[in-house]
């Protein structure tokens, strides 16, 4: 239920979580049989 803010840095899309931590999306569009997810570099976490 916490904010995620997407980014779009050189061509490279970043998430800031809700702790204002950044992850960069390593991987995309990765098809799993419960759909479609992306692969980032770090662990987002919740404010509190």
């Amino acid at each position: 239920g916490e904010q995620l803010t997407v980014r779009n840095v050189g061509g490279k899309v970043s998430i800031v979580d809700a702790k204002g931590g950044t992850s960069r999306v390593t991987i995309s569009n990765v098809n799993q049989s419960n759909g479609v997810i992306h692969v980032v570099n770090s662990v987002l976490m919740p404010a509190s």
